[in-house]
């Protein structure tokens, strides 16, 4: 019986030996590579001697040893494909929102307004931020109210130029026109006399 198990065993070697190359002309069939049909046709042999016990003799030994490549290069596929989550809605609700867009927009914000002439920052921060009347703000800040309206309003045209265009990448002669620009002309109306 030993000498039986002996011989069967020595077959299936010889067998498996015969079809090796056919094994490698499939590999490179399926891997359309060198290297990945050799690895293939070594763990396909692997997997062939470890399972050998579950080949019955008399049977198509080619065919067992194709389907064995074949279900390991399937294998080795999955390995590598690339997991996706599958609920992406849970996901979505782990992950946080950029806040540097925020960050950035209110330095912008920041630096154009610093860029408006102070009695406009002073008329804008009164009406739109403390919400005060026009009458309220003349009152308080000693000019007529058309003054205080006049300030807003190119107050707020001026820092949307600011904001639209931006400060960093114009020439600086541009900027030194601005800071002339930004002088309230209603200071200058001021001045001449009611």
């Amino acid at each position: 019986m030993a000498a039986e198990m002996s011989n069967d065993v020595r077959d299936f070697h010889e067998q498996l030996k015969a079809i090796l190359p056919r094994l490698r002309i499939y590999a490179l069939s399926l891997t359309r590579d060198r290297d990945g049909a050799d690895d293939l046709v070594h763990d396909t042999v692997i997997r062939a001697l470890a399972g050998r016990h579950s080949f019955q003799p008399g049977t198509n030994l080619a065919a067992w040893l194709f389907r064995i490549q074949r279900n390991e290069f399937i294998s080795g596929l999955r390995r590598q494909r690339p997991t996706v989550p599958i609920d992406t809605e849970i996901a979505e609700r782990l992950s946080h929102p950029a806040h540097q867009d925020s960050g950035l927009v209110m330095r912008e914000f920041v630096s154009a307004f610093a860029k408006l002439a102070p009695t406009q920052r002073e008329a804008l921060l009164l009406a739109v931020l403390e919400g005060l009347p026009y009458e309220v703000i003349a009152e308080n800040t000693g000019v007529s109210v058309g003054t205080v309206k006049s300030r807003i309003s190119r107050g707020r045209d001026r820092l949307e130029q600011l904001l639209l265009e931006g400060d960093a990448e114009r020439p600086l002669a541009n900027r030194e026109a601005d800071a002339t620009a930004n002088r309230d002309p209603d200071e200058a109306d001021n001045r001449h006399g009611p």
